[in-house]
C-alpha cells in the first residue's frame, strides 16, 4: 500500500495584517478587553434594575447578562494572574 504525500495548506504561513489598524500593542488589547468587561458588567446591572422595577419580566435575559459579566470577569482575573506569574518568572531569571 502506497502512502501519498500530503500537505496542509497555509499551515505555518505567518498571516500578516492587512492594514496598520490590525497592529495593536498588548497594552491596547488589554485596555480594550477591560473596557468590554466593564460594559458587560454595566449591562448586567441595567438588566437587574429593569427586572427589579418590573420593566422587564424576562428573567432569562437578565441571567444571561449576569453570567456573561461573571464569566468575562473571571477570565480577566485569570489572565491577570497569568501575566503576574509570567512577570514573577522573568524577575527570577538570572542575567
Amino acid at each position: 500500500m502506497k502512502i501519498e504525500n500530503f500537505s496542509l495548506p497555509n499551515f505555518g504561513d505567518i498571516q500578516k495584517p492587512a492594514n496598520d489598524k490590525a497592529k495593536t500593542s498588548f497594552g491596547d488589547a488589554l485596555k480594550d478587553s477591560i473596557k468590554k468587561v466593564s460594559e458587560l458588567e454595566k449591562d448586567a446591572g441595567q438588566e437587574m434594575e429593569k427586572l427589579v422595577k418590573m420593566e422587564n419580566t424576562d428573567i432569562q435575559s437578565t441571567m444571561i447578562a449576569v453570567e456573561k459579566a461573571d464569566l468575562s470577569f473571571r477570565m480577566m482575573m485569570q489572565i491577570r494572574n497569568k501575566i503576574i506569574s509570567a512577570y514573577e518568572e522573568i524577575m527570577r531569571m538570572q542575567v
